[in-house]
This record gives structure tokens, C-alpha cells and sequence, in this order.
């Protein structure tokens, strides 16, 4: 029988599991709806029975020995989840405890940005390197920091939140409760936002004065900056602005080999990386310039995530 663990990535709307081998390779995947549940133990006692059942439906018998979880405002010190502003169950939650109850394996939970980490240091980019940091861009901005060969997890297990950092004094509101936070500006949903406050403030022709707000996605603010759209191509370039100016503070402190971008923002490519290495060199002090990569994740494809969130218990498996 093989040994085999589950990596589980929980989002806002979906939640999905892979088994995944040591050596990075995902075998199987499922998905289901995070938010359709009356209670978070009905919630729990759902991903319990998709990963039993995951196993299952495999040609191969699999052994399981632990399960990897990245979800937003995971703690790894605990394996709770606490007040996560993507997921309608507040408080404190006991999600790795719950999880072991039901599979009686060892479960590891931490943020979906340190998951990202690990996983950009066994399987990605991030090989060999000792010193570096993941960046999420999603629907917020995760951070994911390794120090010296280690995750930075700070003394209650919560270190390394760079999404909530501010940007801007009395900025833009964010979902955790603060004003302007560098998520409200560098995310899909601040992007959207920036392209609608220039929208407001300029005459100038776009295609996208066809769209109300709710109609206009990321993507597709990518998609008219690649035509040449004027305003989707000042909005990417007020976000690398704002994203390259922070990462020179990243560096200052923490002075990394790399910086990787992960997620569904760093798809733009060139249209978010150009203008964010621009503005970091910019604001970097000159001990550090032209020394910080700044690459795309190594950890390519839609099964990105739960290997990340794998490679979290791969890594504890092996140090016990």
C-alpha cells in the first residue's frame, strides 16, 4: 500500500482537495462549495467525507498519512481558523482538531500564502533558495515568508500579513476593518477598483465605460490592457506602483533571494510584473538594487494550490 497525503486549499466560494505523492505529483482532485453549509461542523464532516472518498475512487491503494491545509487566517500554532473575512463562520474554528477527529491522521493548517511557500520551495521556483517570499494575488493579497530555510511564522503563528498593511492614510476600506490596506489596492478586486476611480476622473475613451462594476472582472481589465486599452493600462500600472513600492520595504527588512508572484493576478504577466520590477528598483536602497528577482511561481498549473497546501504536511511528516 502507498503512502499518499491530501493538500486542501479552502477559498471564499470553493474548497478543493488533491491527493498528492511525495514527490509533488497530484493523482487525483475534487472540489465542492465552501459557503453552502448551515454550520461549520457540517462544513468539516463535507471535507472529511471528499477525502475519504477521493481515496477511494483511486486504481491505486492508497494509505493516508496526514492532511495539508491552507485557507485564509489559518493559524498554524493552533490549526484553527480564526475570523476569516472570506468565510461566512467567525471566530475561532477548530478545524485541524475536527479534521483529525474524523480521519485520524495528522493535520497541519496554515494560511493559503505559507501553503504556497512550502510548496514554491519543494516542488516550484523556490528550490535551493533559503530566503524568499510568495505573494498571493487573489481576490485579497497573502504573503508567505522563508527566513533562513524556514517558514516566518511569528510568535502567535499569524506573522507575515502583508495584505494588511497600510498604503495609504484614510484609504480605500478593506474587509478586515481597516482603511488602506495594501489588498484594497494590489488584489482583482483593487484592480477593479482602480480602474473605475480612474474611469471617474478622466474623459478619456475605454472600452471600459461599456461595463458597470459588476460586470467588469480582472481578466478581462487584462484583456483590454493587452489591446491597448489606455485606462486598463494605467490601472496595471498604478498597481505595480503601489505593489513595487511596498516590496522595496519587503526587501529592506527581509532582503530575499526572489519574490514570486501566485495566483490569479500574476496571470497578467508582463502587465503586472514590468511596472512592479520598475517601481521596485525605484524605491529600493542601493545596497539592495538589481539584486531581488522578481519571477512568476514555478508551481504552474490549477493543482498549484493543494500542492502547496501538501507540501505543508510533506514537511512535517519528514521532521517527525
Amino acid at each position: 500500500m502507498k503512502t499518499i497525503v491530501a493538500g486542501v486549499d479552502i477559498g471564499g466560494t470553493n474548497t478543493v482537495v488533491g491527493l498528492v505523492t511525495k514527490d509533488g505529483e497530484c493523482v487525483g482532485q475534487t472540489s465542492f462549495s465552501t459557503q453552502s453549509h448551515s454550520s461549520f461542523n457540517k462544513f468539516l464532516e463535507q471535507l472529511a467525507s471528499e477525502i475519504s472518498k477521493l481515496i477511494k475512487s483511486q486504481s491505486i491503494d492508497y494509505s493516508l498519512s496526514g492532511v495539508g491545509v491552507g485557507v485564509p487566517n489559518g493559524c498554524y500554532n493552533t490549526g484553527n481558523i480564526v475570523d476569516a473575512v472570506n468565510l461566512k463562520w467567525k471566530g475561532s474554528l477548530p478545524l485541524g482538531s475536527g479534521l483529525e477527529s474524523y480521519l485520524k491522521v495528522p493535520v497541519i493548517v496554515t494560511n493559503d500564502a505559507n501553503a504556497a511557500a512550502l510548496g514554491e520551495m519543494l516542488y516550484g521556483g523556490a528550490k535551493g533558495m533559503r530566503n524568499f517570499i510568495v505573494i498571493t494575488l487573489g481576490t485579497g493579497l497573502g504573503s508567505g515568508i522563508v527566513v533562513d530555510g524556514r517558514l516566518l511564522l511569528g510568535s502567535d503563528g499569524f506573522a507575515g500579513e502583508l495584505g494588511h498593511t497600510a498604503v495609504k492614510a484614510y484609504g480605500r476600506k478593506c474587509g478586515c476593518g481597516k482603511s488602506g490596506c495594501l489588498e484594497t489596492y494590489v488584489s482583482a478586486p483593487g484592480l477593479r477598483r482602480t480602474a473605475f476611480k480612474i474611469l471617474a476622473d478622466s474623459n478619456e475613451p475605454s472600452a471600459l465605460r461599456n461595463y458597470s462594476y459588476n460586470q467588469i472582472s480582472a481578466k478581462q481589465i487584462a484583456h483590454l490592457a493587452e489591446q491597448g486599452d489606455a485606462i486598463s493600462l494605467e490601472a496595471f500600472e498604478y498597481t505595480g506602483a503601489i505593489l513595487g513600492m511596498k516590496l522595496a520595504d519587503v526587501v529592506a527588512i527581509l532582503s530575499p533571494e526572489a519574490i514570486f508572484l501566485f495566483g490569479g493576478l500574476s496571470n497578467a504577466g508582463r502587465l503586472i510584473f514590468e511596472p512592479t520590477k520598475r517601481h521596485m528598483e525605484k524605491n529600493l536602497l542601493s545596497v539592495f538594487r538589481d539584486k531581488v528577482q522578481l519571477l512568476p511561481s514555478g508551481l504552474s498549473g490549477e493543482n498549484a494550490a493543494i500542492i502547496g497546501a501538501a507540501a505543508l504536511i510533506w514537511q512535517d511528516l519528514d521532521n517527525n
